[in-house]
């Protein structure tokens, strides 16, 4: 017990005074002669022992009467002592990512953990509080009431330990404070395991909510390919946890416009695809919704379809360019294709890939031209000839790289490796191949590049990348290499030609970098913008001469359809999806340790919160110990006789 005003209890040194009044007899007895004597010698003695008696009963009902009365004027209390003359500084972190969607049993966990931080709060502390998206910093009750309410579900969840590192920030370091990190959270299960670095000056509490079921339905990914009939075709890939799923309704939407409905049974932990069949060359704005209750934000995915860009492709040749006609063909590309005579300058700027076919000398001006167009994004693949300039070869790759060709070797070699994770040959293969016919070559340059796509039998780069320019080591006419028979000439070529302009996908990613090209030409205070009916942003970009490039991250932050404007001018839409790992309701199994304590309700945090911190005042109970004493004193003076 320790007390507020302890200089009171001096006061009790005065309860001196009643007991030395008490045992000075101020008052005598008279003795009377009388002819019984015997009888009133034995009435005497009783009388004076009952006295005695009452007096030593009332003199301690007034010294703790009394005694009680000083306490209480003390104010005495209980409370721990670490508590004692500190403030409480408390720093709360509520997740609003998806997953908190999720129906507990009070309904979404977001929601009832709101509701319960507003309800538990007293009205005059200042809290800090943040969440994934937003931070108040020493506020109160009455100040974020209205924030919270309004709090929408993100994309973009914290790690634990970062959110927990905030908190320990906003705390600050005083350490006439006592410190409390609050982390309010379903904490779903990542790939990593849960780790946090506590810090011994802060108390932790983790308050983990926990959904009524894990059963989840989402729409995981889509993506075009053709079937066996050559038709176009959307695979819808749809997956499912915790219980088999029978009859998922599953919709396709053009705009507003329904397409078509189908249905899909999921197995439980497992998924499903379903097609959707679209027409050729149709521009689409689409969406595809399923019906689940669990989760809202991964029951539709948005894509889009644009009218698709031809790619400009201009090809400088000293050999012939019949193969290359017969690649670049006008459904998908712009090709020009001349001799080194004839050449337009102008036409490398407007190009996106250019192709040196063979030239044995390159000028000194084609080289200064090829490096403006390289510097302004442009793509180059260069094919050298059987007898070159090895000196103006040199001249042109290194105005870009340092992995030049080198001498020239009159040797056999077979074409034996393929790289098959480069982008060039992603999704060519349906597994690795290594029992293909061979093509070879009779002669080829020596390198010391290392980004092989193609290489010899003694791993020597055939082709090589280096700065988004593709250098081929050997010439591949007919004379010196059959690589024109082989199969492998149209993917790579092809692959080059659609890669050097990035067009946009069907649908990207939030919270992934994403980068594609647009292909458009801009002034000097040209800027492109992504807007939609919720959301207008303008996004990273870079601009070149034939094209602009666009990176997004973090931003855009809803998914919808976005239409990228030139000022007001729609260029084409793009399409933005929420990432869905947060689709999968598996949980930490997390319980109390030495470092942090866990509770599965806000509302029994901070009833135990304000039991630890509490301050039981005792002086009622000792005025109403004094009252007692002294209904005690007169009922001992009035009755005990």
């Amino acid at each position: 017990m320790q007390f507020r005003h302890p200089e009171f209890l001096y006061a009790l040194v005065a309860l001196v005074i009643p007991i030395i009044v008490h045992l000075f007899q101020l008052r005598r007895f008279q003795k009377i002669p009388f002819t019984n004597v015997q009888f009133l010698k034995a009435v005497t003695i009783q009388t004076r022992k009952s006295s005695q008696i009452k007096k030593w009963l009332t003199l301690l009902a007034r010294l703790l009467a009394l005694a009680a009365l000083i306490i209480a004027f003390a104010q005495p209390f209980l409370a721990s002592e670490e508590v004692i003359g500190k403030e409480n500084e408390t720093a709360i972190y509520l997740d609003n990512s998806f997953s908190m969607q999720a129906k507990g049993s009070k309904g979404p966990l977001l929601q009832r953990a709101i509701q319960e931080l507003l309800s538990s709060l007293p009205e005059d502390e200042t809290i800090s509080i943040f969440t994934n998206t937003q931070t108040f910093k020493e506020v109160s009750k009455k100040d974020i009431r209205n924030d919270l309410l309004q709090l929408e579900y993100t994309s973009n969840q914290i790690p634990y330990n970062a959110a927990y590192l905030k908190g320990k920030q906003l705390l600050g370091d005083s350490p006439e404070t006592i410190k409390r990190i609050i982390m309010v959270s379903d904490f779903q299960q990542k790939d990593e395991a849960f780790d946090i670095s506590f810090d011994s000056e802060a108390k932790t509490n983790l308050v983990q909510l926990a959904p009524v079921t894990r059963q989840n339905i989402a729409i995981d990914s889509l993506f075009l390919q053709r079937n066996i009939n050559n038709e176009l075709v959307l695979n819808v890939l749809i997956s499912n946890t915790e219980a088999n799923a029978e009859n998922v309704s599953i919709a396709f939407y053009n705009d507003e416009k329904l397409i078509a409905k189908t249905s899909v049974s999921v197995p439980k932990n497992s998924a499903a695809t379903t097609q959707f069949r679209i027409d050729d060359n149709t521009k689409i704005n689409g969406r595809i919704i399923l019906e689940d209750p669990a989760l809202a934000f991964d029951n539709s995915r948005y894509f889009t379809i644009n009218t698709p860009e031809k790619i400009k492709v201009l090809a400088i040749n000293e050999e012939n360019d019949r193969f290359i006609k017969n690649i670049y063909t006008p459904d998908e590309f712009l090709l020009t294709s001349t001799t080194l005579d004839a050449l337009n300058y102008n036409d490398i700027g407007n190009a996106n890939l250019v192709l040196i076919n063979e030239i044995k000398q390159i000028p000194v001006s084609l080289i200064n031209a090829l490096k403006s167009f390289k510097n302004q994004g442009g793509t180059i693949c260069f094919i050298p000839a059987t007898e070159g300039n090895l000196a103006s070869y040199q001249q042109l790759i290194s105005s870009f790289s340092s992995e030049g060709l080198l001498a020239v070797r009159t040797q056999e070699k077979k074409i034996t490796s393929i790289n098959f994770s480069h982008p060039l040959y992603r999704g060519v293969f349906d597994k690795k191949v290594t029992n293909f016919q061979y093509p070879k070559v009779n002669s080829y340059y020596q390198t010391g590049a290392s980004n092989n796509v193609l290489s010899f039998e003694d791993s020597t780069p055939f082709l090589y990348k280096t700065n988004a320019a593709y250098i081929f080591t050997a010439a591949i006419n007919n004379e010196n290499s059959n690589f024109k028979n082989s199969p492998l000439i149209v993917p790579t070529l092809y692959n080059i030609g659609k890669q050097s302009l990035k067009l946009s996908d069907i649908s990207y990613t939030i919270g992934q970098t994403n980068t594609y090209d647009v292909p458009i030409s801009l002034g000097q205070d040209g800027i492109l913008s992504l807007e939609s009916s919720e959301e207008s942003i303008v996004p990273l970009q870079q601009s070149f001469a034939t094209k602009v490039r666009i990176t997004t991250d973090e931003v855009p932050s809803k998914a919808g359809i976005y239409a990228l404007k030139d000022k007001e001018k729609l260029i084409h839409n793009v399409s933005y999806n929420y990432n869905t790992s947060e689709s999968d309701l598996q949980y930490y199994n997390l319980s109390t340790t030495a470092e942090y304590e866990v509770s599965d309700s806000v509302i029994t945090l901070f009833e135990q919160i304000k039991e630890e911190t509490s301050i039981h005042e005792l002086w009622k109970w000792f005025i109403i110990f004094a009252l007692i004493f002294l209904l005690i004193e007169i009922l001992l003076l009035k009755y005990l006789k």
